[in-house]
C-alpha cells in the first residue's frame, strides 16, 4: 500500500520561506514521477514541480520558478518543496502526488496514482 504523507504547512508571512517534506512508503520508486499540486478554494488542482526518483531535471511551473524548489532524499525516500519568496496567491493546500512506473513526465494531475492528504500553506499579505 503506497503511503505519502505531506508535513511542513502552515501560515507564513508574505516574502518568507516554508519548507514542504513528503515521506514516501510502500514500495520502491525507482522509476517513479513524483509532483507537487496546490489548490487554492474554489479552483482547479494545478501543478508545481516534479522530480524523478532516479534523478534528473526538475521541472517548475512558470508561476513558482525561481522561487521554489523542489528535491528528494532517496535514502529517506522523501521528496522537499523549499518555498522561498512567498505571496498570498501561493496559499493553498499542497499535495505530493506520485506517478509510480512514469514512463514519461507530465503536469496533468489524472496521470498521477497515489497522493498524500495534503498539507495547508497560507501566506498572509
Amino acid at each position: 500500500q503506497v503511503q505519502l504523507v505531506e508535513s511542513g504547512g502552515g501560515l507564513v508571512q508574505a516574502g518568507g520561506s516554508l519548507r514542504l517534506s513528503c515521506a514516501a512508503s510502500g514500495r520502491t520508486f525507482s522509476r517513479s514521477l513524483m509532483g507537487w499540486f496546490r489548490q487554492a478554494p474554489g479552483k482547479e488542482r494545478e501543478f508545481v514541480a516534479h522530480i524523478m526518483w532516479s534523478g534528473g531535471n526538475t521541472y517548475y511551473a512558470d508561476s513558482v520558478k525561481g522561487r521554489f524548489t523542489m528535491s528528494r532524499d532517496n535514502a529517506k525516500n522523501t521528496v522537499y518543496l523549499q518555498m522561498n519568496s512567498l505571496k498570498p496567491e501561493d496559499t493553498a493546500v499542497y499535495y505530493c502526488a506520485v506517478r509510480v512506473l512514469a514512463g514519461y513526465l507530465t503536469t496533468r494531475a489524472n496521470e498521477y496514482d497515489y497522493w498524500g492528504q495534503g498539507t495547508q500553506v497560507t501566506v498572509s499579505s
